[in-house]
């Protein structure tokens, strides 16, 4: 299966190989459809940049409605999830750190003002 559709000219919102090499292992043992999982993660990324509607997307990259069931697959089953922890863990190891974070500080401004605005009504 090819890894890049060349067909289309590359966005800079396309994964970089070295970038697909992180994320490309939490796609083993997936069921492979005809499509590339990181071209469908190109689209994803490419709407995400550009904030433009699914029905917009450029006519270079798969069907909207294929990247559309992409996206929502991956939602459902909390892929988006594993990908963001995936990157926190291996970027805090390459920093040197624990791959999980031990404790959080919370900005008390921060929560002070969260919780006044949800007396006032303010959104």
């Amino acid at each position: 299966m090819a890894m890049k559709n060349d067909k289309r000219k590359a966005y800079s919102t396309d994964l970089t190989d070295s970038q697909w090499v992180v994320i490309a292992p939490l796609f083993k043992g997936m069921r492979e459809y005809k499509y590339s999982k990181r071209e469908l993660l190109n689209a994803v990324l490419y709407l995400v940049d550009n904030g433009c509607k699914w029905r917009a997307l450029p006519h270079e990259f798969l069907a909207w409605q294929t990247v559309y069931s992409f996206f929502c697959r991956a939602k459902e089953t909390g892929l988006w999830n594993k990908i963001l922890q995936h990157l926190v863990e291996v970027t805090r190891k390459r920093a040197g750190r624990n791959p999980n974070p031990t404790y959080a500080i919370i900005d008390s401004q921060s929560v002070d003002t969260a919780y006044k605005s949800e007396q006032v009504g303010y959104d």
